[in-house]
């Protein structure tokens, strides 16, 4: 099939990659000249393991190409995906879909034949009312039909998410549009990936409910792990003893310091403000995003609290820096709060990351970035934990210990066994851990 993927963003990059890969015949857009003229070089806007390799294999075998002309890439198209942003409006929390509706109205003026409009944005219940309003107000006469067909990709293992996907949601009252989507992810259906047909808005609602629920496993951990410390308790051990109940889960009871990213932040939020309008208050979700806000500053507390309550003139290096290890995503990194709150303090703070520094030099102001974590603790007061990358994993905690000016190192991702700590000679804090004096 002949499909053209709206947004060279995160999500369209991937989900038209591995279109391609399928053997689909992929166009992706985008106005970004610069974007565009970099992925026909090969360099990728995004880091995602294995992207690059993806679109390299699949622009050489004439199955993926990429263009700024949106006329050119929907012609003749079965499947038209739009992929663009949908941030958080400033002011209001509302997620902001003029990028949506901008691209819906110039997909209606290029039209050439029937083709389904799939929304992959993340987008509130009943934007694909307004999509198809728009599409009817500036084609009346086109053969074509809205879908919603939500993306739950993990950033880090999106290639693996999409190809092995837990479920596959089309959102459509067209019987029509439902055969161009059978069609699209044959390929996918074939290895018996479910694929669940819904109408339109369940289908947007689905992608909100799901990211609000894993939010709420993460939040309700991270407390958890407050009274562990309080009371004497291992979060760690917690988790497993619930995670092994079927009902609940093991997946998203890691505690830590709070969620970030593309995704929980902005989603929430959208959600609340859906549930507002609509006078239908979704109170858990508000103590969840109230509580993820304040957790990430208190990890900074909990930095200043390991350094005996004062932090002027410390030294501080925070090993990790994206919300999540395998990609250099910096949205609403909880260790932007941390570096605030540790600066506010009178600390002077260092960095490193193995791809997110470029990212993270623009948001932390007045921080000094490291490519090597040994370097970064060199002389330090304190060195935290904050991202649980592969190459934090198997630090040489001697090493460190002996580079340090104080052996302290806070732990927020619970990587390392408080004995293997104390027999490098280094004074650990962790997330939900006894703390020993």
């Amino acid at each position: 099939m002949r499909i053209a993927m709206i947004g060279t963003g995160y999500v369209g990059l991937v989900s038209g990659a591995c279109f391609s890969d399928f053997g689909h015949d992929v166009v992706c857009v985008d106005k970004d000249e610069s974007k565009i003229e970099a992925l026909n070089r090969g360099i990728m806007p995004i880091y995602e393991p294995g992207l690059d390799r993806l679109v390299a294999s699949n622009v050489r075998g004439g199955r993926l190409s990429f263009t700024t002309d949106l006329k050119t890439g929907v012609d003749g198209a079965d499947a038209i995906f739009i992929a663009v942003g949908t941030p958080s409006r400033r002011g209001d929390g509302h997620a902001d879909l003029s990028y949506v509706f901008g691209a819906a109205r110039e997909i209606a003026e290029a039209l050439t034949g029937p083709a389904a409009i799939v929304t992959k944005s993340t987008v509130p219940v009943g934007t694909g009312d307004e999509v198809e309003r728009i599409l009817r107000e500036v084609r009346p006469d086109a053969q074509a039909w809205v879908v919603s067909n939500p993306e739950f990709l993990r950033e880090g293992a999106a290639i693996e998410d999409f190809k092995r996907p837990d479920r596959i949601v089309v959102g459509t009252e067209a019987e029509e549009a439902a055969e161009i989507l059978r069609e699209v992810y044959r390929p996918l259906y074939l290895n018996k990936a479910p694929l669940l047909f819904t109408s339109r808005r369940t289908a947007e609602l689905i992608k909100y409910a799901a990211n609000a629920f894993l939010a709420t496993k993460i939040t309700f951990i991270n407390e958890i792990a407050d009274l562990c410390e309080v009371v004497g308790a291992d979060v760690q051990q917690v988790s497993r003893g619930i995670g092994l109940d079927n009902r609940i889960g093991a997946k998203f009871l890691h505690a830590g310091p709070g969620y970030g990213g593309s995704c929980f932040p902005k989603d929430t939020l959208a959600l609340l403000k859906t549930a507002e309008d609509n006078d239908a208050p979704l109170r858990i979700v508000e103590s969840v995003v109230a509580v993820n806000d304040a957790r990430k500053r208190a990890m900074g507390r909990k930095v200043i609290q390991a350094l005996g309550g004062d932090a002027r003139g410390a030294v501080v290096a925070l090993l990790g820096l994206t919300f999540k290890p395998n990609t250099d995503d910096m949205r609403d990194a909880p260790s932007l709060s941390i570096v605030q709150a540790l600066q506010d303090a009178g600390a002077t703070v260092r960095g490193f990351d193995p791809e997110g520094i470029e990212q993270a030099r623009p948001l932390m102001a007045n921080v000094d970035f490291f490519d090597n974590p040994y370097e970064a603790a060199a002389d330090a007061d304190a060195v935290v934990l904050v991202t649980e990358w592969d190459v934090l994993r198997a630090l040489d905690l001697g090493r460190l210990a002996r580079t340090m000016k104080q052996p302290i190192l806070v732990d927020l991702r619970n990587i390392y066994p408080t004995q293997d700590l104390e027999q490098a000679g280094l004074r650990g804090y962790s997330v939900g851990r006894p703390q020993r004096a």
